[in-house]
């Protein structure tokens, strides 16, 4: 694989995690919820484990929200180079790629929400399982469409 694929993968990830934010924003909007604390809290855990200082109480909470915030974006770029790596940088039918993106940046993403003990999706209700499941769509399908746009129209997965 070319080093190419990995760079169209890092687009597409960062195109797909922007496309989530913006789900999650209209959500926030249309349902007047507040702003979930998981990713400022999965920062802390990650933060106590390494044993990095953010500061005074006063700044460490502004650093954790910075960090999760950066988290999140590393997930949705990690997911997507990892499907560039899988599919060999080939272009792929875009409803299984959506499938595979979002699918695996909401497997990385609760994966590691629940790995850090900030959630446990076993006690999630259905709203909470649209809530997610929405914007990984919206990841899915616009890191897909983005793939496919970045690699050349011979490079076919069938």
């Amino acid at each position: 694989m070319k080093g190419t694929a990995l760079a169209d993968g890092l687009i597409a990830g960062a195109v797909g995690t922007a496309a989530l934010n913006v789900a999650t924003y209209l959500d926030m909007v249309v349902r007047a919820r507040p702003a979930s604390q998981s990713p400022e809290e999965s920062a802390g855990r990650v933060a106590d484990v390494t044993h990095l200082d953010l500061g005074p109480r006063e700044r460490a909470g502004n650093r954790r929200s910075g960090l999760g915030a950066l988290m999140g974006y590393g997930l949705g770029v990690a997911a997507a180079v990892g499907f560039a790596a899988l599919t060999r940088g080939r272009r792929q039918p875009v409803l299984r790629a959506a499938a595979l993106l979002g699918g695996g940046a909401m497997t990385l993403s609760d994966g590691s929400l629940t790995l850090l003990g900030v959630t446990d999706p076993r006690t999630w209700r259905r709203v909470d399982w649209l809530a997610d499941l929405v914007p990984h769509i919206a990841y899915g399908l616009t890191a897909a469409a983005t793939w496919n746009r970045l690699r050349p129209s011979g490079a076919t997965g069938r």
